[in-house]
This record gives C-alpha cells, sequence and structure tokens, in this order.
C-alpha cells in the first residue's frame, strides 16, 4: 500500500482527521530536509494517528501569547532525537504543522516581515524593518532566535539579537530603546520543557493587538510551506548582536521601579531568589542588589536547563517549584523568597507569617498589596492627590481579583478591566500616551518626546491632560510598576515586592498581617481557579463544545445557587471605565445570587479551559476575619466543585 493509500484509509477508518491528511500531504509535496521527510515516513510507517493527528491537525494561530506550541512530540522519530545536546535537546523540533519548528517558525517570521513592510509603507515610512529578538533557555531557544534573525536580514530587514538569554521585559523596552519596528521573544513562559514560543510586539513595546495581530495571522496563513525552504539554512552576517549598554539601559529603567529607595538603606533586608532555572538570573539579582538588598541565590536552579530537572513545572505559582527556596530560606534564617519563571515576566512569593512559617502568596494577593502601596505612595509623595484622581489609573484584568477594584474605589483612583494578558494593558497605555501627544500638539504646539521625557515630568501631563498609568497587574503572577516598560516585568516586580517588603518590615509587622489589613478595609476576597487539561486535537474540541455551550446553553444555576447575571463578551456590547468598547472574545462573566462570579475562557497560551471563581464578605471587626475566612473558603470550594462537574459533562457533549 502506497503512503497516499495509507493515509486514505486511515483516515476513512476514522483513525487519522481529514485536516490532518491534508497538512501531510501538503508537507510531502514540497521539498524538506532529509530528516523531515525521513521523520514523516517513519510516523506512518508506525501508524502512529494520535501523534500525526497532534502535529498536523491545523497550523498554529497567534493567541493572547502569540503561537506556541510542542517543539518535541510525544513520539519523537529517529531523526529529531539525533544525538542530543549537553542540556538534553534532541537534533531536530518535531515536524508538524502543529509544532513549533523550523517551517512554523520561518513562516510566522516571514508572515511578520510582510506585514511590517506593508504597515510601515502604508505610513509613507520607508525604512527597513528593524526587529529585535531575544530568547530564553528552552529547547531550541537560541536556534530559533538565530534562525529568524536569519531570514529576517535576508528578506531585507535588521535584525538585532542579544548574546544570551535575556527576559521578556527586556525585550519589551529594547524594541522601544532601538525604535524598532518590532520585537519577536522565543519563549514558552511557564509551560511544560517540551514547548517553545515565538511571542510577536510591535513597535510600541507591547504585543501585538488587533488590528494587527489578526492582519500579521494573515500573511503567515498567506505564506506558503514552499517559500520556507530557503531561509533553512543560517546566516549570521548583517544580524547585529547587542553589547552591554543595551542592559544598562534597561536596569536603569527597571529600577525605576522603587518608588522610595530610601526604605532599602533602612531595612537591611535579605531575600532568598530562585530563577528556576530560567533567564531571571540574569538581570533579578543585580537590579536587587543595586539597592542593597542581600540576595541569596537557589544554587540548585541557578543555571539555565531547559529541561528544568528539579521541578515538575518551572511556574512560580506553584509550590513545589519553590519547595527549594523555602528550604534554603528556612536554613539561612530569611523572611522572603521570589521566584521568577523561565522568562521571567512573572513572579511569585514565599513570605514568613507570625508563627515563623513561610507560606505562599497567590498572584491576586501579591497584586492587591503592590496595587495599594504603589498608590499609598505615589499619594505620600505627592505625585497624585490625596483623595486620589480620575486621571489615575490601576489597570487590570477581568480575570483579577475584584479586591484591587475596591482599593481603587477607597483610594479614588480609576480602576480599568482588560481582556486577559498584558497585552490589553499596554495597549491602555499606548492609548493614554497618545492622547497626551495630540492634547500637547493642539494646545501649546508642542510635539513631545514621550520617551526622553523625565518620567516624573510625564507623570504630571498625564495627570493633567491624559490618564497616569498607575500600575498594572494579572492574576497569573504578572505586574507591572509603570510604562517605561510594555510587558509585566519579573525583574521590576522582585525590586516592587522588595520595598514592599521593607515598608512592612519598618512598621513591626508581616506581609500576611498586612493583607489582613487590607481585608478589613477593602472586605475579604478569596479566588479559586479550575484548570482542565485538554491536549491534542479531541482536546481541542472539547474545549470548543464548552464555550459554544456555556453560549447556547448559559448555565442557569449550579446546585442550590441560581444565576443572577450572565454576560457573553463575544456577543455583548462591554465598555470599560473609560467608555471604551471590549473587543469581542469568548470569554463569560457569570454573577451568582449570593454575590460570588466567576468567569470562563479558553487559553490562548495553553491547551486548556480556565474558570476563575471568586468570593467575598465583608469584615466588620479583626475578630471576625478568621471565621469570615473559613466560611467563604467552604462556600467558594462548593461553588468551584460544581462549575467543574457542569464543564466536564459540557466538554463530553
Amino acid at each position: 500500500m502506497s503512503t497516499a493509500e495509507t493515509l486514505a484509509h486511515a483516515v476513512k477508518a476514522g483513525q487519522l482527521l481529514p485536516s490532518a491528511a491534508e497538512n501531510i500531504r501538503a508537507w510531502q509535496a514540497v521539498s524538506l530536509p532529509d530528516w523531515a521527510r525521513r521523520s514523516l515516513e517513519e510516523l506512518i510507517a508506525k501508524e502512529a494517528w494520535s501523534e500525526l493527528n497532534d502535529r498536523f491537525f491545523r497550523y498554529l494561530e497567534f493567541g493572547t501569547g502569540g503561537i506556541r506550541g510542542r517543539t518535541i512530540g510525544v513520539v519523537s522519530t529517529t531523526d529529531e532525537r539525533g544525538a542530543a545536546s549537553a542540556t538534553g535537546s534532541p537534533a531536530h523540533a518535531a515536524v508538524g504543522s502543529n509544532v513549533l519548528n523550523d517551517f512554523t517558525l520561518l513562516r510566522a517570521t516571514i508572515g511578520l516581515y510582510r506585514y511590517m513592510e506593508k504597515y510601515l509603507a502604508s505610513a509613507h515610512r520607508f525604512d527597513r524593518p528593524k526587529l529585535v529578538i531575544a530568547h530564553d533557555v528552552r529547547h531550541f531557544s537560541r536556534h530559533f532566535c538565530e534562525l529568524a534573525a536569519s531570514a529576517w536580514t535576508r528578506l531585507g530587514g535588521s535584525a538585532f539579537i542579544f548574546d544570551g538569554p535575556r527576559s521578556t521585559p527586556q525585550l519589551s523596552f529594547t524594541v522601544r530603546y532601538l525604535k524598532a519596528h518590532a520585537g519577536v521573544v522565543i519563549t514558552a513562559s511557564h509551560n511544560p520543557p517540551h514547548d517553545n514560543g515565538f511571542k510577536a510586539y510591535f513597535e510600541d513595546g507591547a504585543q501585538v493587538v488587533p488590528p494587527h495581530d489578526k492582519n500579521i495571522v494573515n500573511e503567515v496563513n498567506a505564506v506558503p510551506l514552499t517559500a520556507v525552504g530557503e531561509y533553512l539554512d543560517i546566516r549570521k552576517q548583517g544580524v547585529v548582536v547587542l553589547d552591554a549598554s543595551v542592559d544598562q539601559a534597561y536596569l536603569a529603567v527597571a529600577s525605576r521601579a522603587a518608588i522610595d529607595p530610601a526604605l532599602f538603606k533602612r531595612a537591611s533586608l535579605k531575600v532568598v531568589f530562585t530563577n528556576i532555572h530560567g533567564v531571571g538570573g540574569v538581570s533579578a539579582p543585580p537590579l536587587m542588589r543595586s539597592f542593597g538588598i542581600d540576595v541569596t541565590q537557589v544554587p540548585q536552579q541557578a543555571a539555565f536547563d531547559p529541561q528544568f530537572p528539579t521541578v515538575k513545572s518551572p511556574n512560580p505559582e506553584n509550590a513545589e517549584a519553590l519547595a527549594l527556596a523555602v528550604a534554603l530560606a528556612d536554613e539561612k534564617k530569611i523572611d522572603l523568597v521570589l521566584a521568577t519563571d523561565p522568562d521571567c515576566d512573572r513572579m511569585g512569593v514565599a513570605v514568613r507569617n507570625r508563627s515563623g512559617a513561610l507560606e505562599l502568596l497567590t498572584g491576586n494577593q501579591i497584586g492587591a498589596l503592590l496595587a495599594d502601596y504603589r498608590i499609598s505612595k505615589y499619594k505620600e509623595i505627592g505625585w497624585i492627590p490625596a483623595g486620589g484622581s480620575s486621571r489615575a489609573a490601576l489597570i487590570k484584568t477581568f480575570v483579577t481579583t475584584p479586591l484591587q477594584d475596591a482599593i481603587g474605589r477607597n483610594h479614588g483612583v480609576k480602576v480599568i478591566n482588560t481582556l486577559t494578558g498584558f497585552k490589553w494593558i499596554a495597549a491602555k497605555m499606548r492609548a493614554y500616551e497618545e492622547t497626551l501627544k495630540r492634547e500637547l500638539l493642539a494646545r501649546s504646539g508642542i510635539a513631545i518626546d514621550y520617551d526622553a521625557t523625565p518620567f516624573e515630568r510625564r507623570a504630571k501631563l498625564l495627570l493633567e491632560q491624559s490618564t497616569f498609568f498607575l500600575f498594572g497587574t494579572e492574576e497569573s503572577y504578572g505586574y507591572l510598576p509603570n510604562d517605561l516598560v510594555r510587558d509585566k516585568d519579573g525583574n521590576a516586580a522582585c525590586l516592587m515586592f522588595c520595598e514592599l517588603a521593607a515598608w512592612v518590615k519598618e512598621r513591626g509587622l508581616t506581609i500576611p498581617e498586612h493583607l489582613d489589613e487590607l481585608y478589613l478595609k477593602n472586605g475579604f476576597y478569596l479566588e479559586g481557579v479550575i484548570n482542565l487539561y485538554y491536549e491534542g486535537a479531541t482536546g481541542a474540541a472539547k474545549i470548543k463544545r464548552i464555550l459554544e455551550t456555556y453560549r447556547s446553553a448559559p448555565p442557569k444555576a449550579f446546585g442550590d445557587v441560581a444565576v443572577a447575571k450572565f454576560e457573553d463578551f463575544g456577543r455583548q456590547t462591554i465598555v470599560d471605565s473609560d467608555g471604551e468598547e471590549i473587543p469581542k472574545q469568548d470569554l463569560y462573566f457569570v454573577t451568582l445570587a449570593n454575590g460570588y462570579t466567576f468567569a470562563a475562557r479558553g487559553s490562548g497560551t495553553e491547551p486548556k479551559m480556565k474558570f476563575y471563581v471568586f468570593g467575598k464578605a465583608d469584615v466588620k471587626t479583626p475578630a471576625d476575619l478568621p471565621a469570615v475566612k473559613v466560611a467563604v473558603k467552604a462556600e467558594l470550594d462548593r461553588i468551584r466543585a460544581l462549575i467543574e462537574a457542569d464543564a466536564k459533562a459540557r466538554a463530553e457533549g
């Protein structure tokens, strides 16, 4: 039986998806490298239909974080494995249209280049498209970085790369610093070791948003596989490797995260820090040490390693990922543990409570603590009025704790809720920047150089004529102190939390005690997350069923708790606090009769369905708080179990 007949038979037998068969035939029709051709033949000969379905049922698409997916198959071929590198990387990324490999990465690079070329021409800007690329420590990250840079220069653009791994926030800054037209980070953030990604940034240093993201996708989809072959060999001529001055410029900007540096001198702060084998070790320790903070790193996790061998997942929100750091902190009698994820845009924290034990904080709690502290400090130093201002904004995502909405209201500042993904927070910053430029030009004829304007002066101008960005945060452990960078920043987050810890220490409190102060002032809030993982083609169908049935048959009740309100962000018109319409998305927000709420959405970066559940209760006195915490947790757990059971039933149809 020929290969074509084998594929046709597998489709007829229901073993191979028609879309997978179609994509496999398309790949067979082009001139693949020998190793790739042999790999495809091996999988077909083995009748590895489940593997082929997962690899070929679709082409990778841009989500909230760009393109992200497997680089190593569940079943690897002989040629793909080859001779592994010193860090365990296979010889080649897996073959497939739904895999991040040389072929799909080049399609993304070529599509991005073509879009940028058209975008610049439409604006009558005829410079060569200028791209900055950073990468983390994952399998193939350096290779993908050099491959993309090589293709970009051969297409006619200018490409700039770093001499080694760098953090995502540094890429965001460097795009603006070099006045580049676009940026790319090769990373899969905290995903499992077998994943990698291609995250695209625009000229404002933020991840791409509409209409650019959809237009880039269209350009990528228009790139035929036949156009990729000539760029498969890496040519480094013309690719610029950035020097140390760019690192120093980023560290100078990250240091602006500190509002009251004098606190560090008085506190003599000690921290244990772990980069969990990722790029956080490049900038976070020197940044903290520059403020006199005593930083002890976890030796077993300090070295770059794409296999993340000491953890099940390199995710700083997981207790297991911080276990070595917590043990070291106990040994050294240090009260604060900080951890960053592989590309250092996210940060997790463990703090010592009054009884002497270290406890992990959630991303919601960290964000609430930082938001309240930073708004309070801005008032203290006179940057915003003591009573707040409607021209000062705390920006968060809809799926981030409503405790932060309460904090903003009580401080008298505007709270903006956005869709999930820091790119939407950055889009608001860009809008505030453009408003200021427009207002100044209209009123005084001044064309302001925004980045060159001192930060304090910018803040004053924004308060007067636009909106001053106070702080940005999302529940998934992402925080941004100011608009000098346009993506969440794990390096700056470490410094911000150290400043908060120094302030709390000076008051003679522990962080959990200060968190209770926030609850007494704003009400007690508790959050829970449901992650339903559905891998591959069959998993994608289950996620789709959940999303579609939420729209066609919205839930009416969960147990004895009725649904009081159902909001469909994909169909309804919903506006933010600026009066701007929220882009349509498959996001559902449900308010229950008991005052609890939850949001449901498919992850844009991982094969999972996510539910964010929020519980709350008023607290009248400190003595009431322990009982309130217990009651809210019990009810939240009960509601969460009901939501999860309903979702699993919907997934199965």
